[in-house]
């Protein structure tokens, strides 16, 4: 193997140990860049390197980004302290009646986040709810990472008309709309959308027909009593008011082809509007919410962009150089190369908008002149930058297991197959649909 691939391959399993001893994101990634920017024997000191490559990709990032970041995580902390999320969540569980009780969580999660929510906010405000279904429903706990990160991180994510950051960046590279590639990105996404809802179910069957039971001894930590009282929220707001403003968010993004930035912060306002009382201490209260949503906003991007620093200064290694020309000369279809590129690019930042963001900002000329429609190349990278980007190392799912008490021993295997394994196979049927001539 090329030397210098060998060392990018080492830096992501470094990623990975350093990311399973629970190591920041703001301390592992400077810490990994350099071992890249020595291995490499990159020109220029540690420090140039670091100040000429990875400040400037960071910064970027977070020039192009955080308003969408900042709207967004606003939007999840009114959703958050209303009680909306919570509302339409309940509104859902209320036909499980103790029946495909990890799907049902999958679901939650897909019509929050792809209401504009922030997944790592729908973290929170889901896992309550979560436990004290799986709770009713005597089903292990090992599954509920699994269904809160599907749903935050495929379908809702990849889907057309979607107001993810991988779609917008999509969008703002290619110049292509948000409902790119309409049709087959459609009918991959019901089918994603339905492979991931039977494995869901298919894996609590067989946990509960093996004996693992909500309040399973033989994981490493157990709940407290005050975390098994699962009580919520008596003075919800109705669940029609809560998705006014999701509809909304929708509407002036895909119909009207307003920018995501206006159209989240329009939700925002109407949420106000509508669930104003739902906030005890008036303006007062309200004010603790937008400071709460705006420091959300910060750790997300920052989590975020300084992993993409990372990928800045791997994009100008010889290794990576050499992996793009390697994969350049295996003639292979251009959507296949997008494929495989961009999802390289996600594993190795940990991130799918991290990985897309390097991808594009070195590739987007390759991308342009591969002669396929510039509509499927969007919904491609999209979908295939949730894939690598789910690999162990990976800040939102350390996050996760962390507010869920499970480690990666516990939970990993059902998030890999979700959100790695699924992907990929969706990726293929779109690859093999557009290959049709659609």
């Amino acid at each position: 193997m090329n030397f210098g691939i060998l060392v990018l391959l080492l830096a992501i399993i470094l990623f990975g140990v350093l990311a399973f001893m629970q190591v920041s994101a703001l301390i592992l990634a400077p810490l990994v860049t350099i071992f890249v920017i020595v291995c490499s024997q990159m020109d220029g000191t540690i420090l140039s390197n670091l100040k000429e490559l990875f400040m400037p990709a960071a910064t970027q990032y977070v020039t192009s980004y955080f308003l969408v970041f900042f709207v967004g995580a606003i939007f999840g902390a009114v959703y958050q302290f209303t009680g909306a999320a919570e509302s339409i969540a309940r509104f859902i569980a209320r036909f499980s009646k103790g029946k495909f009780t990890a799907p049902i969580i999958f679901i939650i999660t897909c019509i929050l986040t792809f209401g504009g929510v922030s997944g790592f906010v729908v973290f929170f405000v889901v896992y309550p709810i979560a436990l004290n279904l799986f709770k009713e429903s005597n089903l292990t706990r090992r599954l509920i990472p699994a269904a809160i990160s599907a749903g935050c991180w495929t379908v809702s994510m990849t889907a057309p008309g979607s107001p993810s950051i991988q779609n917008v960046i999509a969008m703002n590279n290619l110049n292509t709309p948000s409902t790119a590639a309409f049709v087959p990105s459609l009918i991959v996404s019901v089918i994603e959308f339905i492979m991931i809802f039977l494995w869901l179910e298919m894996r609590s069957r067989s946990f509960t027909k093996k004996g693992f039971v909500f309040d399973d001894k033989r994981l490493k930590y157990q709940l407290s009593e005050d975390e098994l009282s699962t009580e919520g929220r008596d003075d919800l707001p109705h669940w029609i008011l809560a998705i006014i403003p999701i509809i909304t968010i929708l509407v002036l993004f895909n119909g009207f082809k307003i920018p995501v930035e206006t159209s989240v912060f329009a939700g925002v306002m109407l949420a106000v509007i509508l669930m104003f009382r739902k906030v005890e201490g008036g303006f007062k209260s309200w004010l603790k919410v937008f400071n709460k949503g705006a420091a959300d906003s910060g750790v997300s991007i920052l989590n975020t962009a300084i992993v993409v620093g990372f990928g800045g200064v791997v994009q100008h290694t010889q290794g990576f150089q050499n992996l793009v020309e390697m994969l350049k000369g295996l003639n292979m279809s251009p959507l296949l190369f997008v494929m495989i590129t961009v999802a390289i690019c996600a594993g190795a930042c940990g991130s799918a908008s991290g990985g897309m963001g390097v991808a594009f900002q070195s590739l987007t000329q390759t991308y342009l002149g591969l002669g396929a429609s510039l509509e499927h190349i969007h919904r491609i990278a999209a979908i295939a930058a949730g894939t690598l980007d789910t690999l162990p190392h990976q800040g939102a799912q350390i996050t996760l297991l962390g507010i869920c008490k499970l480690t990666h021993k516990e939970a990993y295997f059902d998030i890999a197959i979700t959100q790695i394994l699924i992907p990929f196979i969706t990726c293929g049927i779109f690859i093999a649909i557009c290959g049709m001539g659609l």
